[in-house]
């Protein structure tokens, strides 16, 4: 949802009232992720849940929608004609009608996602329960119910749980709310603070990786500890730009599974200390730029600064997928295909010499949300 959220709180804003098509649950190659969301106030519509095969189909329903609906979209052996999804995945989506007396909350969601503080929306997708049922939750407070004192304790629980490790999608719960079976549905949607990508090293990859790191829906970090050349005005893209020594900024700031640590400094007496630090951390990505006789000089130092084998065998160097880069914009684009292909478990060869399901589960570390 983040991505229609401009649109859609003008619209709320306005009294007007519109539907609300969010993706809840995937199977096989589905286009989209659970949370990608679309929107329609008469005859607008902004975003998508299935990048075109059901768009018709999901604006039609969206747009007379009164009562809250779970509609499942896929391969139809039936009917040739049949909406479904070409990729033969299967898609569930919740459409509802929001207003500002549907949602009254909304506005509170919308100030805490542009202000960068976790919330979760936690709505009833199917079960016994009351389709469309609505409970928000933050860190130290909640809004709205689910209808059961019981449920909505267990749904807090989780839904703090999947916010901390920003996760989006179903939960299961007895008609109780007891957390055993697998009765009711309710769909978690997680607007976590965006991940954060540390970029070390003010140089001209460093302005390209941060480009692309924007683009992924990173929050990122420049770091060197050079003035004239760490300046926001070399960095557009880049959230916030630091002069400091990166070894100590990265021990002063937080760092979780999903932060991701571009080390481009090529000097050791920047990039050593930095990835004793870096490695150390629980950061889900550590790469670092240099040559393959830079590696290994590399590694010969960072053992003598006292470093395990476990702890080096988590150093990504030279950093990147072998695509053949040379340009800054190349080398960025390769190292944002590493991330994607750990995020995702991708296999990294063309998906022409492959076979089986093209859409994977998530992977390890660097892990965000769908939009």
């Amino acid at each position: 949802m983040r991505d229609v959220l401009p649109e859609i709180m003008k619209w709320w804003r306005s009294g007007l009232r519109f539907g609300l098509a969010t993706v809840v649950g995937t199977w096989s190659s589905a286009p989209r992720q659970p949370g990608a969301s679309m929107a329609v106030c008469g005859d607008e519509v902004v975003g998508s849940v299935s990048g075109g095969c059901v768009e018709g189909a999901v604006f039609e329903l969206a747009a007379g929608i009164d009562t809250p609906v779970l509609q499942r979209y896929g391969v139809s052996d039936d009917d040739a004609f049949a909406v479904g999804l070409t990729c033969g995945g299967i898609i569930d989506i919740l459409v509802e009608p929001v207003s500002v007396e549907t949602f009254p909350e909304l506005g509170e969601v919308a100030a805490s996602i542009e202000a960068r503080e976790p919330v979760a929306v936690a709505t009833i997708a199917s079960g016994p329960g009351r389709i469309g049922a609505r409970r928000v939750i933050w860190p130290g407070r909640t809004s709205g119910t689910l209808g059961l004192e019981r449920l909505d304790a267990a749904v807090d629980d989780d839904a703090r749980g999947m916010l901390a490790q920003g996760l989006t999608g179903l939960r299961h719960y007895g008609g109780q709310g007891e957390r055993r079976l697998d009765d009711l549905a309710v769909f978690v949607h997680s607007f976590a603070p965006p991940p954060r990508m540390l970029v070390f090293g003010a140089i001209d990859f460093a302005a390209a990786v941060a480009r692309v790191g924007k683009f992924l829906g990173y929050h990122v970090t420049v770091c060197d500890a050079r003035p004239v050349f760490a300046t926001a005005k070399r960095f557009p893209d880049a959230d916030e730009v630091v002069v400091k020594w990166p070894h100590d900024y990265l021990a002063s700031v937080q760092v979780d599974e999903r932060t991701v640590i571009c080390v481009l400094t090529h000097d050791p007496k920047f990039d050593v200390p930095l990835l004793e630090v870096a490695l150390r951390t629980g950061a889900g990505y550590v790469g670092a730029m240099g040559s393959r006789r830079t590696h290994d000089d590399r590694l010969a130092r960072l053992r003598e600064s006292g470093l395990t084998e476990a702890e080096l065998a988590r150093l990504r160097s030279p950093i990147g997928l072998d695509l053949g880069a040379r340009t800054p914009e190349e080398t960025a684009v390769s190292i944002a295909a590493e991330l994607i292909q750990l995020r995702w478990g991708g296999s990294g060869r063309p998906l022409s010499a492959t076979e089986g399901r093209i859409h994977h589960e998530p992977g390890l570390g660097a892990r965000g949300e769908a939009t």
